[in-house]
């Protein structure tokens, strides 16, 4: 999974870095989702727009057409990877896609017009003044863009899973972890989650805990794999899917044993 496009290369959570992410045949996308003051599922991580961006503020107090005057691509330099010219800095490239604020909505309609099947994993950011708006929101998107491929729905909030499987039972939802609870060393996940998505420093510790998640029935999605040891750790283990921000690179990893 592309862990906010191919964000390893160009700008995160653009339109262009999910492009290139589908060009660097990642099998799925991964997004993070906050809901604007005037109630717009966008693809920012931070609560506040000021890393990202030229801007400052919370996105949950900013209104879509006050971020879609933001640019969210330049404060990042265009630079090559390692693994050849960078082609989004090609003259023939729409700027705003590197540059604008993406709606969840618009990356709805990309992975729909991708040329093969393409997932797409949505994480939902708690807290948030907007509390259970924001999976209502999200679920009556994906009851109008639902791809075919599949999609599941991501979050360190058990209670945000609970609300999207109550409303959706077919809907996978991924419970984020970023340390390994003493009750849930065994498997086990909290009422909502289905799939496990423990951080890749978990899994260092405690190798162990992949198997007992798969003893429990539950996939492990882990994060953010970037480094090779780690790729090798996660295929050793077993696991079932890993996000990273450099998919082209990872993919051609596993390809080679």
């Amino acid at each position: 999974m592309a862990h906010r496009g191919a964000s390893g290369e160009v700008p995160e959570h653009t339109l262009t870095a999910y492009r290139k992410a589908i060009e660097d045949g990642a099998d799925a996308l991964e997004c993070d989702v906050r809901m604007t003051a005037d109630g717009h599922l966008v693809c920012v991580h931070d609560r506040r727009v000021n890393r990202t961006s030229n801007g400052r503020g919370a996105v949950s107090a900013l209104e879509l057409t006050e971020l879609a005057e933001l640019d969210f691509g330049s404060w990042r330099q265009a630079r090559t990877t390692g693994w050849g010219p960078d082609p989004y800095e090609s003259p023939e490239r729409e700027d705003t896609d590197r540059t604008s604020v993406l709606t969840l909505e618009r990356l709805l309609r990309l992975v729909a017009e991708a040329d093969r099947p393409v997932g797409l994993a949505i994480e939902t950011k708690h807290p948030t003044r907007w509390a259970g708006q924001v999976e209502e929101q999200l679920l009556r998107l994906l009851a109008r863009h639902r791809p075919s491929t599949p999609v599941r729905v991501m979050s360190f909030s058990a209670r945000s899973l609970h609300r999207v499987r109550a409303a959706d039972p077919s809907l996978p939802t991924v419970y984020l972890t970023q340390v390994l609870l003493p009750r849930m060393r065994d498997g086990r996940l909290p009422q909502g989650g289905t799939v496990s998505g423990p951080n890749v420093r978990i899994l260092r510790t405690h190798p162990e805990y992949v198997a007992r998640a798969h003893q429990a029935g539950h996939e492990v999605h882990v994060w953010t794999v970037n480094d090779r040891e780690d790729v090798e750790l996660c295929a050793r283990l077993g696991v079932d899917a890993v996000i990273t921000n450099h998919p082209s690179r990872v993919r051609a990893q596993l390809a080679h044993g």
